[in-house]
């Protein structure tokens, strides 16, 4: 009896010995990783460690040295950043604007934003202007006109950063569902536990550089792999040492 091959997932993003410097800042260095199909990647580290600079870079919003390589299959890139920027519109009219912008055909963007709403538990608030949302809202909104636009590739710069339990509750909620179906998502968090309950792969960066990059359930029982990365997981690495 022959044995199935198991392949593995599709590389839709890679970055090899990528370089960005900010003036006499190197924010990162000799990067080299991939992103594959259907993965859920949690970038940790400490503030200044290149989280957002490596999440960007990823994403085509900074221009790096080495190589950035994108698959002909990767589909559409969407970042919801830390603090959304909501347009002067209403909830519902802040989706339809976001299909439209995506190329979605007209007959298809009233289903496509109800159903994002209700998704998000929006769906009785579409009418209030999207500014007027609490943060935890605006966060859930942010991430239900992400998801309508169907986005091969999700960048998430610490979506639950300044909000409460109960909202943190609900945005990992819909970014374990967004997994779920399939979805390849990337984000930046300080959040230890968010990282191990919700990411399939945990990259430590430190001073720019990748120092770990592991499968989670490896990850958060392998701690003597880098001193840094020992302390920094106890809590002990100091501003002194950063």
């Amino acid at each position: 009896m022959i044995a199935e091959e198991k392949q593995s997932p599709a590389m839709l993003l890679s970055l090899e010995g990528a370089g960005l410097r900010f003036g006499n800042v190197q924010a990162l260095s000799d990067v080299t990783m991939q992103v594959r199909q259907g993965e859920f990647i949690a970038l940790i580290g400490a503030n200044g460690s290149g989280k957002t600079s490596l999440l960007q870079a990823l994403h085509g919003l900074l221009p790096l040295s080495g190589r950035r390589l994108v698959a002909a299959d990767c589909g559409r890139q969407v970042m919801v950043f830390q603090r959304p920027f909501m347009l002067r519109l209403s909830v519902w009219r802040n989706l339809l604007l976001a299909l439209w912008l995506a190329g979605v055909p007209r007959p298809l963007r009233a289903a496509r934003a109800s159903e994002a709403l209700q998704r998000a538990g929006l769906s009785s608030l579409r009418d209030r202007p999207a500014r007027a949302l609490s943060g935890g809202q605006q966060q859930r909104l942010a991430l239900a006109r992400a998801w309508a636009v169907r986005p091969g590739v999700l960048f998430l710069d610490e979506p639950t950063a300044n909000l409460d339990p109960s909202a943190k509750n609900e945005i990992e909620a819909m970014l374990a569902g967004f997994m779920a179906e399939g979805m390849t998502l990337i984000m930046s968090t300080h959040n230890l536990g968010q990282a191990k309950r919700l990411a399939s792969r945990v990259i430590y960066l430190d001073r720019g550089k990748i120092r770990a990059d592991l499968p989670s359930a490896v990850f958060f029982k392998e701690h003597a792999l880098d001193a840094r990365l020992d302390l920094f997981l106890k809590g002990e690495l100091t501003w002194d040492l950063l």
